[in-house]
């Protein structure tokens, strides 16, 4: 099966195919279309509503089976008004760039001390009109981890948060962890089961 990631940032693109390597799924992101990107408003409310906006958004355009995710951020610790949500990358209004997000959440750690964060994380998947299956499950959201002040000096393009975060259980930076850990961290098992389920296993109602 052929399937496109409806992102434009190449590093989710190849950490979600290190992922699905084991399940016979191709992967392409919209940079490999070498087609016009419209652009999709993510103006929902919570994960899944942006990732089922951005997913109808994407498949109206190009009406191939696809793919959408997407993730709100959540730190202990921190006032209300502070909370990341569904806005990891956009601060008052301002859509951040690698680097202004790691001086963003460095600073926080700075002021609040090493701050537990966890993801939320969402995904829509349409193979046709009729079928189109939608989630947000527990196993689908991130472990608890740090973000430190201190960053790792690896940086990955579209990963900026990751030269930030330490895992929890082993105390290391992810830049630190073996690769088949770092995927899984990407990529919790979560979407496995669902690819499994859906892609694979088969299914024939639309689950909304």
């Amino acid at each position: 099966m052929k399937l496109l990631y409806a992102t434009g940032n190449p590093a989710k693109v190849t950490a979600m195919r290190n992922r699905l390597s084991t399940l016979g799924i191709e992967l392409i992101g919209l940079k490999d279309l070498n087609l016009t990107i419209p652009e999709v408003i993510e103006d929902g409310n919570t994960p899944l509503e942006n990732a089922s906006k951005k997913a109808l958004g994407y498949y109206e355009a190009f009406q191939i089976p696809l793919f959408s995710c997407d993730s709100g951020l959540y730190l202990d610790g921190v006032p209300q008004e502070l909370q990341p949500g569904i806005h990891v990358r956009t601060i008052n209004g301002k859509y951040l760039t690698d680097a202004e997000m790691m001086d963003y959440y460095s600073g926080l750690a700075v002021k609040y001390g090493d701050l537990t964060a966890r993801y939320r994380n969402a995904i829509c998947l349409i193979l046709d009109k009729k079928h189109i299956y939608k989630a947000m499950e527990e196993s689908m959201a991130s472990k608890p981890f740090l973000i430190t002040s201190k960053p790792h000096p690896r940086r990955k393009e579209g990963f900026p948060l990751d030269s930030l975060s330490i895992d929890i259980r082993t105390g290391k930076y992810y830049y630190d962890l073996e690769k088949d850990e770092l995927d899984q961290v990407a990529v919790e098992d979560g979407f496995l089961d669902f690819f499994k389920k859906y892609c694979t296993g088969g299914d024939d109602h639309v689950n909304s």
